[in-house]
């Protein structure tokens, strides 16, 4: 079986598990996908993902589904989502070893 696209930390998955159980309504998972924005030229959207679309690419893992979007497969492939908090802010992170730079803000980023 290939490897997924992407894995998922034990934060992470907990807190999607946590936003899934307050929508109000149901979904399939999260999806992960890339946009141009920012300064460095791509950022990361999470999304609730309330049907699977046909080209999506599954992860399951400990009990969460992401999908991600077929546009940022190449960007995301080796990526780790992970959760994060800190003192002043909480928020999931993307450790992808594609990227090649950050913008100083790191909200965006170029590979």
């Amino acid at each position: 079986m290939p490897a997924a696209v992407m894995t998922i930390t034990e934060p992470a998955a907990e807190q999607v598990k946590r936003l899934l159980s307050k929508r109000s309504k149901p979904a399939v998972g999260v999806r992960v996908g890339v946009r141009t924005a920012g300064c460095s030229g791509l950022t990361y959207t999470l999304e609730y993902a309330d049907e699977k679309n046909k080209f999506d690419e599954v992860v399951e893992d400990k009990g969460v589904t992401v999908l991600i979007d077929p546009k940022a497969v190449m960007f995301l492939i080796g990526s780790e989502m992970d959760f994060v908090t800190e003192k002043m802010k909480a928020g999931f992170v993307f450790h992808n070893p594609n990227e090649k730079a950050k913008c100083g803000c790191g909200e965006s980023f170029h590979v």
